[in-house]
């Protein structure tokens, strides 16, 4: 909801007031501003408006992830790096059951941007992987396919990326 620079802002002024209360002895006052200085820097690193957007992802409600992710006016200014790339990796997932061209573009800049979790990469190069393999482009779906599976350490898309090979023998 707040801009990153005023996030890191009021966390520090927070944490400045919360220092002044510690030395007039309210340790107790002073402990839980620094817990509240906490939730603003967390809040920095992590945008609230895209949290609620994965809630409503994994509810499979497209409607109120694209209302939440809508709020989201410029992102270019108002989010970190990573952020931005979760933005667009969000953008590609709702887009891509219809216009697989912007998903295409969307996982793209996700990817170029930056994504934190190993998951997350793996998943959008997944993605890229199907739609190359859509637009009949066999041999990068396939380098993007191998990307895939050394990035899903946890082995949670093996049966995705096994379906696909399938899938593309027969083309």
């Amino acid at each position: 909801m707040y801009n990153k620079n005023i996030k890191l802002v009021l966390a520090g002024a927070i944490i400045i007031f919360a220092i002044y209360q510690m030395i007039e002895g309210y340790i107790g006052n002073g402990i839980l501003l620094l817990l509240l200085a906490g939730i603003f820097i967390f809040l920095y690193f992590k945008n609230e408006i895209i949290l609620l957007a994965f809630l409503r992802l994994r509810k499979q409600d497209m409607a109120g992830a694209k209302k939440w992710l809508d709020k989201i006016k410029n992102p270019e200014a108002s989010l970190t790096t990573k952020q931005q790339g979760y933005y667009f990796y969000l953008h590609g997932l709702m887009v891509s059951q219809s216009n697989i061209t912007q998903a295409e573009k969307y996982f793209k800049k996700a990817i170029r941007l930056g994504l934190s979790m190993k998951q997350d990469l793996a998943m959008a190069k997944l993605n890229l992987a199907g739609i190359a393999m859509t637009k009949r482009r066999k041999r990068e779906a396939q380098m993007l396919l191998k990307e895939a599976k050394q990035l899903d350490t946890h082995n949670m898309l093996t049966d995705q990326i096994r379906m696909m090979k399938q899938q593309m023998k027969k083309i």
